[in-house]
């Protein structure tokens, strides 16, 4: 992949205020590209996206992807070429306590910039960023391939396979003539500095390691492919670069580790308190009203690795550790921005 591709070039992402979205905003001005954002105000304790100071080098939207008419009227303004659609409810438990938005968000605001895509004459490449919970998962020990079965359990997982759904029926009823490259990308478990989520287990293990407490975990049995942001966001990249020189290469791909960083979470806690330090230390506590959560979870990313060449760089312990340096420079009241580089530079490198 060369990052060149993408100077002077207008890329439009949604949820760019995000934790993903700061840091492809961040990748791609960097590059020299005309970065467009269409997004909510971040939430939370921190802003990850203001504490970027991205704002200073990209044109920020802030708008709700469920509002078309004012989505329409940035594509018409800004006319881009490349769309990454990453604007989302992005989290399984709060699906439980809110279906009908998250099934909004991230069905119908999938139609939405699929309506825009389609009256949209200057956008050659685009990439829906989905999950690894879109397939119907059996709980066995096997990694799923982009061709089965498309049916998540809970709400948040199962609005995702609807927007894998939509997205081929726009493609086949609207894109048949290949004007435009469109691809899904389902990413395994995201990890990173600068995300501040609730119920997300290294924002959790940060939360409970600064206030020197014991970090709380649910289930330290559940397995999940764990990966570093960076890994997930260079192949969104490779995806849309790729499918833009030969559109015959759009699709579905899978974005995992290796198997060896398919963890159990209490094994990715461990190596988080040897990275932290301060003597943190973890314990298991049962919820009194617990949802389900998967126990068993795998992707086989083959295609992509023989499709593109993209493989895994950082591996789960690697992942842990670029979190921590994060998270305590955040603590230090570092320059947030010069980290942001450094780790980028630093990954970007070993590519």
């Amino acid at each position: 992949m060369d990052l060149s591709f993408y100077k002077n070039k207008t890329i439009l992402i949604t949820g760019h205020t995000g934790f993903k979205g700061t840091w492809l905003s961040r990748i791609l001005i960097d590059q020299g590209a005309k970065v467009i954002g269409y997004a909510l105000e971040p939430e939370g304790e921190a802003s990850f996206f203001a504490l970027s100071n991205n704002a200073a080098n990209m044109t920020s939207i802030i708008g709700d992807i469920l509002d078309l008419n004012h989505l329409k009227s940035v594509f018409e303004t800004y006319k881009p070429d490349i769309i990454f659609h990453m604007a989302a409810q992005a989290l399984v438990r709060l699906s439980y306590v809110n279906p009908v938005e998250t099934y909004n968000v991230n069905v119908m605001g999938t139609v939405n910039i699929m309506e825009c895509l389609r009256t949209c004459p200057t956008v050659k490449s685009f990439v829906n960023v989905t999950t690894d919970k879109v397939y119907f998962n059996q709980e066995i020990n096997y990694g799923y391939k982009e061709d089965d079965r498309l049916d998540g359990f809970d709400p948040y997982s199962n609005s995702k396979s609807c927007s894998e759904l939509v997205t081929g029926s726009y493609r086949n009823a609207f894109f048949k003539d290949g004007d435009i490259a469109i691809s899904t990308a389902r990413s395994g478990n995201v990890i990173g500095g600068g995300d501040f989520a609730k119920d997300r287990i290294i924002p959790d293990c940060y939360r409970s390691a600064k206030e020197h407490k014991p970090i709380i975990v649910r289930n330290p049995n559940s397995t999940r492919p764990y990966q570093h942001v960076l890994e997930t966001l260079r192949a969104y990249l490779m995806i849309a670069q790729r499918q833009w020189e030969d559109k015959t290469l759009a699709g579905a791909y899978n974005i995992g580790p290796n198997d060896q960083d398919t963890l159990m979470t209490g094994k990715l806690v461990e190596i988080f308190c040897d990275a932290w330090g301060e003597g943190s230390s973890w314990l298991v506590q049962a919820e009194s009203n617990p949802v389900h959560e998967a126990r068993l979870l795998q992707l086989d990313h083959t295609k992509i690795t023989n499709t593109l060449g993209w493989e895994p760089i950082w591996d789960a312990k690697e992942a842990v550790i670029q979190s921590v340096e994060w998270y305590k420079a955040f603590i230090d009241n570092q320059d947030i921005q010069e980290l942001l580089n450094k780790q980028i530079r630093a990954y970007f490198k070993l590519c």
